[in-house]
């Protein structure tokens, strides 16, 4: 599907749900947002907006990109992530954006809530002048972050739940539920950390003017990015000592069960012994009077 936002000349906001024969011309700012698109529809890329073959490729391919920035003449291209929680597991959406002056292009295969969210806020909103290219990227971007907390959240809830261990679970079980828990902090930090960087890269660039003049908005989704980074690597060193706690914890009960068998052969080692020496004895004694 492919949707349509634009802002007249006449401050009048318009809403399509096709941009063919769609004249760009006559709005001051417009928003495109492809939202799992067709081949068909995904073929737009090119042959309306005429964007770079590198970045459509980078769109359409099914293998998750790094997050970066490309810089292009009249806009600039940034992949992203974006994260929601499943059946237990996190999976990652990579969520494109096309920022010009005057237009913000938005490519997903999968549906985004975000995207979705920003989009009802702007077709709502009563003031139309604050609706710009910017204006929409930092609002997704934000939300994007914002939404990797609540995942953090419920594994540090599942990381005490194993550590107090309130159910009683058999240890085995326990370091299932360990690992696995752990395989999600990976998981969760192969996004946060390129997220970081590209928005190191960003508050860093000098070729992006308006976002250096909209500085304190983008540092501050940085400074969330930071500290989800350092929840991420506090947990994951979390689980390590959780690990550590429950392999000494077997170590010391597998002692215990050895001193218990040691102690066991040292009282009837001598009477086995006592016991076959005399066993003999008696075996050559009948020998001998047959």
């Amino acid at each position: 599907m492919i949707r349509f936002i634009g802002i007249t000349e006449e401050h009048r906001l318009e809403k399509q749900f096709s941009i063919e024969n769609l004249n760009f011309k006559k709005y001051k700012r417009f928003w495109v947002d492809f939202d799992a698109p067709t081949e068909e529809e995904a073929k737009c890329l090119a042959d309306i907006f005429h964007f770079h073959p590198l970045a459509i490729e980078d769109c359409i391919n099914k293998v998750l990109q790094r997050p970066k920035l490309d810089y292009y003449d009249d806009h600039t291209f940034f992949v992203t992530h974006t994260v929601r929680e499943e059946d237990k597991e996190i999976l990652k959406d990579e969520l494109d954006f096309f920022v010009g002056e005057n237009f913000i292009v938005t490519f997903h295969l999968h549906s985004s809530k975000e995207v979705s969210q920003v989009w009802d806020q702007i077709v709502n909103q009563e003031n139309v002048d604050q609706f710009g290219s910017l204006h929409v990227f930092y609002k997704i971007l934000d939300k994007s972050v914002d939404n990797y907390f609540p995942i953090i959240n419920s594994i540090e809830d599942k990381l005490d739940e194993i550590e107090e261990n309130t159910y009683n679970k058999p240890m085995n079980n326990l370091l299932n539920e360990l690992f696995k828990t752990r395989y999600l902090l990976l998981n969760l930090m192969h996004t946060v950390n390129p997220m970081r960087d590209l928005l190191y890269r960003m508050l860093n660039s000098h070729r992006l003017s308006d976002i250096i003049n909209r500085k304190e908005y983008f540092s501050d989704i940085y400074d969330h990015l930071l500290k989800l980074s350092d929840l991420v690597m506090s947990n994951r060193e979390i689980t390590a000592d959780i690990r550590e706690n429950y392999l000494s914890i077997n170590s010391h009960q597998t002692n215990n069960v050895m001193k218990f068998l040691t102690i066991m052969t040292s009282i009837f080692a001598p009477l086995t012994l006592i016991a076959g020496i005399y066993g003999q004895m008696n075996s050559w004694y009948m020998h001998k009077t047959v």
